[in-house]
């Protein structure tokens, strides 16, 4: 490849889908062809949806019809699955075929293609078997493939998700998966390294979806391109922000009494929200691996309530010995109900930022929406209402005049 393409391959790779396609966009078709055919097939497919009409279809005039085919095959399937990471098949042959055939023809395909195994179809691609190159080296020149080839070979579905797809592969280190549908037609081949690229990008995305950074923003980012990214969600937590001051403001003449209770405001506030995002980690990595099972819904959030209860419970005990300590110094005759209502405050706030970091990525998937998009800002929020109302509205009630 050209120093001009592989400078376009590096700052691709190093963008967006949106960046990207405004890169390829500048480039010559010829160009953007040959950075397009270097990356994940996913990712590719996604760039491609980026750019205008006119320089995309310049661009495909010089990809090769086999792989332009395919990439149109793969966009018949959903986009996080396995179909969207499939290449062409190559290396495909007759069970009748003798290895001195079949040699001849991989010579001939190895100049123009990187062969790992050789796959077996009846006239209806209906995959039979995979043969593997040392099978094939070691097999008598006028053996049929039928007898060389692995019989029943794994294969992957195309409308599997990548996170299933990891985990049944995740044991077999195969280099590369044959593809078939339900009726065993031979579709494609999936590379083991795309596979893990692929969930690899997703899962890098994750973190930043958490806080209103969208999976699309990198460093290479334009600054406007990026406020325009994270600009509403900001808008946004600004609009919870009011609703937990809404809350304070309603115990206003509670805090122009006990002053005090200001301090431990944040205390409440940054324990809980600790708690939930600890939840919140927990219920986003369990969808991410596929270990959060349908109906396993109930025993997540059941969890992670009772270890908001425990946990609640446990630094609830140092928060209102804190408390007493601090009131007791200030000279406050309500030292003890003040540490109790801390206790019950942190406890109570604990149990919600547990259940919430549970379940509102729990509501966020049921909703079709992505379950780390911006979760950590409407955990946020639910941790801040809960343990300021709380701990102001215990104080109101059970601390004296």
């Amino acid at each position: 490849m050209e120093s001009s393409s592989e400078s376009l391959l590096d700052a691709v790779s190093q963008s967006g889908a949106h960046d990207a396609a405004d890169l390829l966009e500048q480039a010559s078709g010829e160009d953007a062809a040959k950075v397009l055919q270097q990356l994940n097939p996913m990712v590719a497919q996604r760039v491609m949806e980026e750019m205008q009409d006119e320089p995309r279809t310049a661009a495909m005039t010089f990809v090769p019809l086999v792989k332009a085919k395919q990439w149109a095959k793969n966009r018949e399937h959903p986009e996080d699955s396995v179909g969207w990471l499939m290449e062409a098949p190559v290396a495909v042959f007759r069970p009748d075929a003798t290895a001195r055939e079949t040699i001849e023809q991989i010579r001939e395909l190895s100049k123009t293609a990187f062969i790992t195994y050789g796959y077996i179809t009846d006239e209806k691609e209906h995959l039979l078997g995979l043969l593997v190159m040392r099978d094939l080296m070691l097999a008598a020149p006028g053996e049929k493939l039928s007898n060389v080839m692995v019989k029943n070979p794994f294969t992957l579905d195309p409308d599997m998700e990548l996170t299933e797809a990891m985990k049944v592969v995740v044991n077999k280190h195969y280099p590369v998966y044959p593809v078939c549908d339900k009726d065993g037609i031979l579709l494609g081949l999936v590379r083991g390294q795309t596979l893990f690229e692929a969930r690899a990008i997703e899962i890098s995305a994750q973190v930043g979806s958490m806080v209103g950074v969208e999976k699309e923003e990198r460093l290479s980012t334009p600054i406007l391109r990026s406020l325009r990214f994270r600009h509403p969600w900001l808008q946004i937590n600004l609009v919870t922000c009011f609703i937990a001051a809404a809350v304070v403001g309603v115990f206003q003449g509670t805090l122009d009494r006990m002053v005090l209770l200001a301090v431990f405001l944040p205390v409440l506030a940054g324990q809980s929200g600790n708690t939930g995002c600890q939840a919140l980690a927990v219920a986003l990595r369990g969808m991410t691996l596929g270990d959060l099972k349908k109906g396993d819904e109930r025993k997540l959030v059941m969890k992670e309530g009772l270890l908001g209860l425990f946990n609640g419970m446990l630094v609830g005990v140092s928060a209102g010995a804190g408390m007493w300590v601090y009131a007791y110094m200030n000279k406050n005759p309500h030292a003890i109900m003040l540490a109790l209502v801390v206790w019950l405050a942190m406890t109570a706030s604990c149990v919600v930022s547990g259940l919430s970091g549970a379940l509102i990525p729990l509501t966020l998937r049921k909703m079709g929406a992505d379950p780390a998009t911006a979760s950590s800002i409407f955990l946020t929020t639910a941790t801040d209402v809960i343990s300021m109302g709380t701990f102001l509205g215990l104080a109101t009630l059970l601390v004296p005049s």
